[in-house]
């Protein structure tokens, strides 16, 4: 295993999972985050058995985008060459982490996105309604306003070149963090290539929280964070550097 990457877990009350997917995990990286964002679980009790790992701890929910934040800094700070981010709810496989290794080897990109959705492949029936079609939307609208060419604006397991962190600045601190994440990604003209992962939904009724549970009010939300950050800076015209890598 190469010594230089991160696999990076953020984790939020996620007790039924999270040492299956830490145990499975280290089968294919040695060096291993997880930001525990203010668990009040037993996630917490579940990390202290896992002494070969990082933990960083936040005292009370932070958000998502915070907590990837905290990778994106740690990773630098600790000179990693790529950092790996997946969830921690068994959606990502950690099986799937050789794929992003081999995809990283290529060295032809700075950000290596999952799919859920690559062109040709049937969509998953369990995916609820909503959440795909607020995909769909905002995938679309990051193709035609930014110049991509993704299918999957949303999907959390990929692997982030470290050198291009320094061009990411992350201060959306919950779920809209992507609509950030890609308009800077457009900006300073990173290469992107998206890799096939399996679909899976093993809990379609898990809450975003609050007022975002409420599709429409979620979809705004992202909508205004995306204008808020395209207002920061003017983004290039040109096509951004994007291709699909092989699934097998």
């Amino acid at each position: 295993m190469d010594e230089r990457h991160l696999l990076a877990i953020p984790v939020f009350n996620e007790e039924r999972y999270v040492n299956r997917v830490i145990e499975e995990a280290k089968r294919y990286c040695r060096h291993i985050l997880v930001i525990d964002d203010g668990s009040t679980d037993r996630t917490s009790e579940a990390l202290r058995r896992h002494d070969t790992i990082h933990v960083i701890t936040h005292s009370d929910n932070q958000g998502y985008g915070e907590s990837l934040g905290d990778a994106f800094e740690f990773a630098q700070r600790h000179a990693y060459k790529w950092l790996i981010t997946m969830d921690c709810d068994e959606q990502h496989e950690p099986s799937y982490i050789p794929r992003f290794l081999t995809a990283m080897a290529r060295d032809d990109a700075d950000l290596i996105s999952g799919t859920r959705y690559p062109i040709g492949q049937e969509v998953n029936g369990s995916v609820p309604a909503d959440r795909r079609e607020i995909n769909r939307q905002i995938t679309a609208m990051l193709n035609q306003r930014l110049g991509l060419d993704i299918t999957d604006a949303f999907c959390g397991f990929k692997a982030y070149r470290v050198a291009a962190l320094r061009h990411i600045n992350i201060t959306v601190p919950g779920y809209a963090m992507p609509m950030q994440l890609w308009v800077q990604v457009a900006r300073v003209g990173l290469r992107v290539r998206e890799l096939p992962v399996r679909l899976i939904y093993n809990d379609p009724s898990r809450h975003f929280g609050g007022m975002l549970d409420d599709p429409m009010v979620r979809l705004e939300h992202y909508l205004a964070v995306f204008e808020a950050e395209m207002a920061h800076e003017a983004v290039p015209a040109r096509k951004a550097d994007v291709g699909c890598l092989p699934c097998h």
